[in-house]
């Protein structure tokens, strides 16, 4: 087919390539990664380790941390551990399910947008553009209040759907670019259909680009379901970490003493979010020309 772009997800698959070497080396995305995994280890072994369900009542009401209760229960007389094990593996969940859908959506149209241009790019941005100027966390709000069984994936969904836009614009941006390389030029030549062009030739040369996309939109998405079970719009069933934050907030935990059942799931939203974005900032380091360093 002649001379094709090396692109950046043959680097990473080779694992002799300097990319991958200062992926490796990178201080910041070991630091992330290892403060992830730990997250991630509590919240898929923690529910196993839970003596009690997160919304089944002790017996004991505003009891502190002790060996039966490590994080102490609340003012329900609910086991603040379970609840927060239980709650850090919903938001989690909401994260991903929340920031694949978003990353899907801002992809598929950025490159399609990018790739034809005319009548197609200006239909696709136009409707970018109105996404964009309604604010994402009143859109939320409205769709939320008018659901009245709001589970995990009702609200991950209802994030995914609404946070696209920005990541449409910069794929858009990139596939601009892309479009008029001579590997690209060299493709249609050959035959190569659009969908084949996209897939394997545009999209492997911004693979680091996506990735570093969905950090961020994972991140995002754990925020706005915070956002929303703060004010009383998350899951209707179930629990996450917003839901418990809003308890607490609501029932006067830190002024009542009870510090376990507000600090502890803030704390891991906040290391959660950290982890994110040191990962995603060692990346830009190391895939950004301009920003690359060892570590």
């Amino acid at each position: 087919m002649g001379a094709r772009m090396p692109g950046i997800l043959g680097r990473l698959l080779d694992t002799r390539s300097d990319t991958v070497i200062l992926l490796r080396r990178n201080r910041k995305i070991k630091a992330g990664a290892l403060l992830l995994g730990a997250i991630l280890l509590v919240a898929f072994i923690g529910p196993y380790t839970a003596r009690y369900g997160p919304l089944e009542y002790t017996g004991d009401i505003g009891a502190p941390p002790s060996i039966e209760h490590p994080l102490g229960t609340n003012t329900f007389g609910y086991d603040v551990y379970s609840q927060t094990v239980y709650g850090l593996r919903s938001s989690i969940v909401i994260g991903l399910l929340g920031g694949m859908l978003a990353t899907l959506i801002g992809v598929v149209i950025g490159f399609l947008s990018g790739y034809f241009g005319g009548v197609v790019d200006e239909v696709l941005m136009m409707l970018t553009n109105i996404f964009l100027v309604i604010p994402t966390l009143a859109l939320l709000i409205i769709i939320a209040a008018y659901i009245e069984q709001r589970g995990i994936a009702i609200e991950s969904i209802i994030i995914g759907a609404t946070s696209w836009p920005w990541t449409a614009r910069a794929i858009r941006a990139n596939t601009l670019s892309l479009r008029n390389r001579e590997f690209v030029h060299t493709a249609k030549v050959s035959g190569e259909g659009t969908i084949t062009i996209v897939v394997r030739e545009i999209a492997p040369n911004m693979l680091s680009y996506i990735i570093m996309v969905f950090i961020l939109q994972f991140g995002g998405a754990i925020l706005y379901a915070v956002g929303l079970d703060f004010i009383g719009l998350g899951p209707t069933k179930g629990i996450s970490l917003g839901v418990v934050l809003q308890q607490a907030v609501l029932w006067n935990a830190i002024q009542l003493g009870m510090w376990w059942w507000a600090i502890p799931p803030g704390l891991l939203i906040a290391l959660l979010l950290t982890s994110l974005y040191v990962i995603n900032t060692g990346l830009d380091e190391v895939l950004n020309p301009r920003l690359r360093r060892v570590g």
